[in-house]
């Protein structure tokens, strides 16, 4: 124990002491013989890496460096830095946040995943099924931590019920471990909206800040549902039919736990009837904002507007309830949930594109990218996204497309590309981590249950990324005229 201490204790120092001799050997040395605003952007960018894949210090930390260092190094002034961390997307993922948690704070999300396994049935293999579209559903509007985290204490219960029946040790144990990984890997694989993942939601406001393409959140779905439809198909054969397969039949146990525990939840009650309603209109909102501004011009709709107004709604709704405090579906006591440092993440992350942006940085470095010139168009994604998934196992993947946005675009100018043609699929393949349990929050969760051995995580998570690599490359190869044509 005392061992393991000095190694994190070293690590954690070690790192930070690294970032810094970085960070000062790139402003004093200029290996790359920049222009001095652009050095500075350039050695600050290294040092917010090194802490970001070390993870030496909080990641939300780490992201309020530019607010420091640029002002202090005589790059931006202090206002032109903290306009990125009042970005519009940020309030985007607020609006996303405040109703996920009143979906959670009203068990509504609950109730949504046991009906899905009820209906798929509670054989081994259904009750995977089910599991996957009701994790990969959720995750689709929630955060992937906390559908996870909702998910785990209930396939748990699910998984000590089976241990109770005359099932072999081998089925139980891929069955517990098909289950487990089943709920990380949808989580992560719900890239069919742009809430859906961090990654999405970072670099839709990249293209629209730096590139002016608008991928509205409706056009999004269109292009990336049925993708993610893939992805939890390929992952449920995958995992059931060929790493893990189990050979455990309907059992009445299983059941009677479900049938159970729906009947626990009751009638719908008069809450969850309000924030259902609140999430279907803020989802329609998002849908057909287009069509609504298109008919009428008197008032005019974006993604961050109907997110924050469906926030709004849920504080002013009441809960219905007959008590002399009148308190509405979501109270001020509830934003302790809200995850601000993703927030404040995410505004780090686009100081630092606008730095490099602003500076043109990227632009003094496309010497280096040329030699890319010629290749084709299929193997140079296939090589961007798979670098991608694999590099998203080491560093937050929000922190990693924030960082590689800039830069896979210079390189898609350096080709005479379109950016989105590399940029898409090296976001998609950002959430797609599936290797260790420090890749993405879901694969931490899931590999805390103890039915998870890193060997069968690493085995089950090598094959998905080489998957979700093929799958997010041949999808975005072949639909890049649609998704030129809708952005």
């Amino acid at each position: 124990m005392k061992i393991l201490k000095t190694i994190i204790r070293f690590k954690k120092s070690g790192g930070i002491v690294l970032g810094l001799g970085l960070f000062l050997f790139f402003l004093l040395a200029n290996p790359f013989i920049l222009l001095t605003d652009a050095n500075i952007v350039l050695s600050v960018t290294v040092l917010m890496i090194c802490w970001w894949v070390l993870d030496v210090i909080p990641l939300a930390i780490t992201a309020i460096l530019p607010l420091i260092l640029f002002p202090m190094l005589n790059v931006f002034s202090i206002k032109e830095v903290a306009t990125s961390y009042a970005d519009p997307i940020i309030f985007l993922f607020m609006g996303g946040f405040f109703i996920a948690i009143a979906i959670e704070k009203w068990n509504l999300h609950k109730r949504i995943a046991l009906n899905i396994i009820n209906i798929t049935g509670v054989n081994g293999n259904k009750i995977i099924l089910g599991f996957i579209l009701a994790t990969g559903f959720l995750s689709l509007w929630l955060s992937n931590s906390a559908t996870t985290m909702m998910m785990f204490p209930i396939a748990m219960s699910v998984i000590k019920i089976m241990e109770t029946n005359k099932i072999s040790k081998r089925d139980f144990n891929n069955f517990s471990l098909s289950l487990m990984l089943s709920i990380a890997y949808a989580s992560n694989f719900a890239i069919g909206t742009i809430i859906g993942t961090p990654p999405n939601i970072a670099y839709s406001n990249y293209i629209s800040t730096y590139l002016h393409y608008n991928i509205g959140f409706g056009n999004w779905m269109i292009l990336f549902i049925p993708l993610t439809i893939i992805l939890m198909l390929l992952l449920y054969l995958i995992i059931v039919k060929f790493l893990y397969p189990n050979k455990i039949g309907e059992t009445e146990e299983g059941k009677v736990y479900i049938k159970e525990e729906i009947k626990k939840l009751g009638r719908l009650t008069l809450q969850e009837k309000r924030v259902g309603l609140v999430f279907i209109i803020t989802v329609l909102g998002w849908v057909f904002k287009d069509v609504v501004n298109e008919f009428q011009h008197l008032i005019m709709l974006d993604d961050t507007i109907i997110g924050l107004a469906g926030a709004v709604l849920l504080f002013i709704i009441p809960t219905g309830e007959r008590k002399e405090k009148i308190d509405s579906l979501l109270t001020w006591g509830d934003g302790n949930k809200m995850a601000w440092n993703i927030l404040i993440l995410l505004g780090g992350g686009m100081a630092l594109a606008k730095g490099l942006e602003d500076v043109k940085l990227i632009t003094q470095l496309d010497s280096y990218f040329i030699f890319l010139k010629g290749t084709n168009e299929f193997l140079l994604i296939l090589i961007i996204t798979g670098f991608s998934v694999f590099f998203s196992e080491l560093i937050s993947n929000i922190a990693q497309v924030m960082v590689m946005a800039p830069v896979i675009t210079s390189i898609a100018n350096t080709l005479q590309l379109d950016p989105l043609l590399l940029g898409i699929p090296m976001t998609l393949g950002a959430s797609c981590a599936s290797m260790l349990p420090m890749g993405t929050p879901p694969n931490a969760i899931v590999y805390a249950s103890g039915f998870i051995k890193m060997r069968e995580m690493l085995r089950a998570g090598f094959i998905l990324n080489i998957t979700c690599t093929f799958v997010i490359t041949t999808f975005c190869y072949f639909l890049q005229p649609l998704i030129m044509k809708l952005a």
